[in-house]
């Protein structure tokens, strides 16, 4: 059936969370290389400016973080795999979170 129950293993869109981890970080995730697409090649997009203190604040929070690269690969990919931890109601609505570590190496086998 499609009914969503707790502890369902779902796939949700994965750049609501790259955009909340470029802004709190200052990395792009899902990027493979450098090089662009075709026409879009030559052009950069314009960087945001930021203060000094913004950037000293990435800087940290950058400096003692590293992603899982199973987790990586699903950032490139454009899905997450996340699991529901509430009971959804009548409107469907339900809380989660996203799977990683051995419990992300432990669903990609069964899928």
């Amino acid at each position: 059936t499609k009914t969503l129950t707790k502890n369902t293993v779902v796939q949700i869109d994965a750049h609501p969370f790259m955009q909340w981890y470029t802004k709190h970080y200052g990395i792009e995730l899902g990027k493979k290389g450098k090089k662009g697409h075709g026409a879009e090649e030559g052009k950069e997009a314009p960087e945001e400016k930021k203060s000094f203190k913004v950037l000293g604040k990435q800087q940290a929070r950058a400096a003692g973080q590293k992603i899982d690269p199973t987790l990586d690969d699903q950032f490139q990919t454009g899905r997450l795999l996340a699991c529901i931890a509430s009971r959804p109601g009548q409107s469907g609505r339900c809380d989660g979170y996203v799977l990683e570590g051995e419990e992300l190496a432990f669903y990609k086998r069964k899928l």
